[in-house]
């Protein structure tokens, strides 16, 4: 049996745990600026029509009276490591796989803990004890349905699907509920008629794998009862990135840029506590009109300077604002990295001054840098163009 721990409105969670006069309340997570987003929403709020990713400014239309808050990652990883060890003491077979969730492969631990929803039971009573909050758990024969198991019940919730209901519980399922079934493939579904997983599993197989390629495999299997993905323990940031949504619309180029060089400094940061190098770049731009676009350059050489993200990021807004992209202005912009790597793979060194030598230098700076905001702040240095 899988396990899947899900914490409940975690980051408003949080807040009202530190502060136990937002108990009960509307908290939104996000800040408090209209132009900003909701990164998360209490179970208050969420009646109201409050949820991830909505606009602050539509979430005051809907929730007026509401306590908005900018996040606290720093205080939501010390709760999330808070949450991991206890679920380290069950099984050393965990995926970490967001800062609020997890699995955990429940395989021969029932002469220890007894049967998986027992387990689980206990689970929920530690985390609630040790930590303040509380999480829904789903118990089921498969990954893909302890993770929708967990879902049904929130929150403080605990949903068992046994072995012999496994089949009947799956053949209900509205394809919408499966993981990985986002709006273009549940319309492409829409067409073909399926609304069900009992409609994949009528559906001729040659047609759903034409239709749908890999994925369509991929539901026939699962409208079998087939999900073959492991639990893997090796838990590890697949991307950093940085954005933030402008105070007002601009299309200034000088202004974009500085933004960038502010969150390329914050991207490298979070690289180096991570001890990660990069081999891909990300722009991210969001216009007024709502309308997001990426950008992504996947390098010869790793990256891990501020220097170097900024330089990939600015080259990306050049080329797209070249290309006459900039006619809606810019509401948001951010700067990523992804393609992670430990360390950097051997190269062979120029004879002449490169850029990898520039970047070596930059990266010796950085880390100064980081030493001196580790003693008095992320605020007492910086570039001096990002003032």
């Amino acid at each position: 049996m899988i396990l899947h721990i899900d914490m409940d409105a975690f980051y408003a969670s949080v807040e009202q745990l530190d502060d136990p006069d937002l108990v009960g309340k509307c908290v939104i997570v996000g800040g408090t600026s209209n132009r900003g987003v909701v990164s998360a929403a209490s179970y208050e709020a969420r009646k109201l029509g409050v949820h991830s990713a909505m606009p602050v400014f539509m979430a005051k239309q809907k929730c007026p009276d509401g306590v908005y808050v900018h996040p606290r990652m720093h205080r939501y990883k010390e709760k999330s490591d808070q949450v991991m060890e206890i679920l380290g003491e069950y099984s050393p077979l965990i995926e970490q796989v967001s800062i609020d969730e997890a699995y955990i492969d429940g395989a021969g631990l029932e002469r220890l803990y007894g049967p998986p929803e027992k387990m689980a039971e206990e689970i929920k009573a530690r985390v609630k004890s040790q930590t303040g909050l509380t999480c829904s758990i789903g118990v089921a024969p498969l990954r893909f349905l302890a993770k929708i198991a967990s879902d049904l019940d929130k929150p403080d919730g605990l949903t068992f699907i046994a072995q012999d209901e496994m089949h009947n519980f799956i053949s209900t399922l509205p394809v919408g509920k499966i993981p990985g079934v986002g709006k273009t493939m549940l319309r492409q579904l829409d067409i073909l008629g399926i609304k069900t997983m009992a409609d994949v599993a009528n559906y001729p197989e040659q047609m759903v794998r034409k239709r749908l390629g890999k994925f369509g495999q991929r539901l026939l299997e699962l409208a079998a009862g087939i999900d073959e993905t492991p639990i893997t323990t090796d838990y590890s940031r697949k991307s950093v990135s940085c954005e933030r949504t402008l105070s007002k619309d601009t299309d200034d180029l000088d202004f974009l840029n500085k933004m960038l060089l502010a969150q390329a400094v914050d991207v490298a940061r979070q690289l180096r506590k991570l001890e990660r190098r990069a081999k891909t770049v990300t722009l991210k731009i969001k216009h007024s009109d709502f309308k997001s676009v990426t950008r992504s350059e996947t390098l010869k050489k790793t990256v891990q300077s501020s220097e170097s993200i900024y330089r990939e990021c600015a080259a990306l807004l050049a080329k797209y604002a070249q290309n006459n992209k900039l006619k809606s202005k810019v509401r948001l912009i951010g700067a990523g990295v992804s393609n992670l790597v430990t360390q950097a793979p051997p190269m062979q060194k120029s004879l002449f001054e490169d850029d990898t030598a520039k970047d070596e230098t930059w990266e010796t700076l950085d880390r100064t840098m980081d030493k001196i905001t580790e003693k008095f702040g992320k605020d007492a240095i910086k570039p001096a163009s990002v003032d």
